[in-house]
Order: structure tokens, then C-alpha cells, then sequence
């Protein structure tokens, strides 16, 4: 897909945003070299983060899945590509069926118009019981952008003002308990390694439903999230990207042990019910 403003191509493995260029040809998006993290711009679900132990309940069930759910690493179908617009489709089959025993559809469309691309991922129950799920996206962003300022100056700016804490995961990558003291400071979080040491930076009661990230003189991304419930904010330290991710949907809570249907951030649908996420990406000039 392409725009006067921006050029876009997707990767059917997981209907994964794989290219996101400039007019200039300038690469926005991280190149997903494996040696230090192979995403780019994965597709979370039926789950975000990780489960404790690396399974869940269902009653008397147990099922496992990784971190961050299946999505990610299936084949969609092309439903439907034109220069300006693409949807891709998954569908619960026999292998989804033994990690996640639901009915679903997921439906990813991508709409690129000049320099904003939307993305709207919308999962529907197929079948006739109720099913619970969560939804998330997770792009990764050059840091610094190629727009000639150091890594050093780059932030992300807040669209509001933001709550006092934040939550960090622990070294099981479950949710801790604990709240800790923001890093934003008048609505810019200044980008520094150090804060990425304990992993994701996670705002779970985030107020605002979009942020800008870059520097101060050159063009910046928006990255807008109407839906989402929860934020995080991601890097390997020392690595040249930058991960800014709308969720619907949470790593279990430390010590969770209740059906998949109490999980924090898990939403509900009645037979033949959907519910969407959707996420803008905007090059500001």
C-alpha cells in the first residue's frame, strides 16, 4: 500500500505491519533482525503477555500458550488488497482448537490514507458459548528515527496528563502488585534505557488516546489508540527501536490462578458478537 506520505506492506505471517516508510524512503518501523528481537509489529491475541505458568483454566481445563498468544505466528488469509486498504482473516481451526477452544474469526484491515495508517483488528464468536479474549497490538519503532537526532533526544508526549504510577512486571513477566512512581514528567516521557531494565513501562490507567513519539525538531509519529484499555512502553535496552503498545488486554497478575474468565483485561462476547481494537499511526510533518 502506499500514499504520497507513506509506504506500507504487511506480512500475511500474522498479518504483521512489516514496512513503514517515508515519502524520502526513510524506514520508521524496526527491521526485526532475530539476533535481537525478530517482531515488528506483532499481532497479540487471544492473549497479551504472559500467563502464570504458561497455561490457563477453563474449569477443569488447562491449556497452554505462549507468551503474547498465537496470532502472531499464523497464516491469515487475504481477504481482501487494494493499493490503499488490505484485510487479512484468521479462523479457529483444529490446531487453535487445542490451545484455545473457541470459535473465532479475526479480521485485521489496514487503511492508509496519506500520511495515517489505521489498523483495525475486529475478532467475532463463531460459536455458542461465551467467549473470552483479549487483543493487542505491539509496533516497533526505529530509535532513534532517521531524521538525524540522537537516540538521547527522543520522548514520547502524552496527548493528557497522565496518573501518578505506573506497573511493572516481575521476573516471571506476571504483573506485580506493586505501583510505582510515573517517569512522565509534563506529559513527556524522556526515553532512556535504564527505564526498560525491569522490561515494560505499562500504564494501566491511561488517560490519553494518543501519543506522539520523536524529538523536539524533527517529524514525529502519532500513535493514536481510541479503544485500548491499557498502554506499554517497550525496548531491549541498548536496542535501536522503540515499542509503543495499545492493549486490550494484560499479562496475568502474580499469583493468579482463577479461570481464564477472571482475568484481568479479559473481555467477554455473546455468541455471534465481535469487538475491535483499532490503532492510528500518523507521520507528523
Amino acid at each position: 500500500m502506499s500514499s504520497a506520505e507513506l509506504n506500507v506492506e504487511v506480512n500475511p505471517l500474522g498479518a504483521q505491519l512489516s514496512v513503514l516508510r517515508d515519502a524520502g524512503g526513510r524506514e520508521l518501523l524496526w527491521d526485526g533482525d532475530p539476533a535481537v528481537w525478530a517482531g515488528r509489529a506483532p499481532l497479540l491475541f487471544p492473549i497479551v503477555g504472559t500467563l502464570a505458568g504458561g497455561s490457563y483454566r477453563l474449569g477443569s481445563q488447562a491449556y497452554s500458550l505462549p507468551r503474547h498468544g498465537f496470532a502472531r505466528v499464523r497464516q491469515f488469509d487475504v481477504v481482501a488488497a487494494t493499493s490503499s486498504r488490505a484485510t487479512f482473516r484468521l479462523s479457529a481451526d483444529e490446531a487453535t482448537a487445542k490451545v484455545y477452544p473457541f470459535r473465532f474469526q479475526l479480521d485485521v484491515d489496514f487503511a492508509l490514507n496519506g500520511g495515517t495508517l489505521s489498523v483495525t483488528s475486529s475478532v467475532r464468536n463463531m460459536g455458542q458459548e461465551q467467549m473470552p479474549a483479549s487483543i493487542g497490538y505491539h509496533p516497533g519503532f526505529r530509535w532513534p528515527l532517521p531524521y538525524g537526532e540522537p537516540r538521547a533526544a527522543h520522548f514520547i508526549e502524552f496527548a493528557d496528563d497522565e496518573g501518578p504510577a505506573i506497573r511493572r512486571l516481575d521476573a516471571n513477566g506476571l504483573l506485580s502488585p506493586e505501583r510505582h512512581p510515573t517517569p512522565v514528567s509534563q506529559r513527556r516521557l524522556a526515553l532512556d534505557d535504564a527505564l526498560f531494565r525491569d522490561d515494560v513501562v505499562i500504564f494501566d490507567e491511561i488517560r490519553s488516546r494518543s501519543v506522539t513519539y520523536g524529538t523536539d525538531t524533527g517529524p514525529r509519529i502519532r500513535v493514536s489508540y481510541p479503544d485500548a484499555r491499557y498502554l506499554g512502553v517497550w525496548t531491549k535496552p541498548g536496542a535501536p527501536f522503540i515499542c509503543i503498545e495499545p492493549w486490550q488486554g494484560i499479562a496475568d497478575e502474580a499469583g493468579f490462578s482463577g479461570d481464564f474468565r477472571t482475568k484481568l483485561g479479559v473481555f467477554t462476547l455473546a455468541p455471534g458478537a465481535a469487538q475491535s481494537l483499532t490503532m492510528q499511526i500518523s507521520l507528523l510533518r
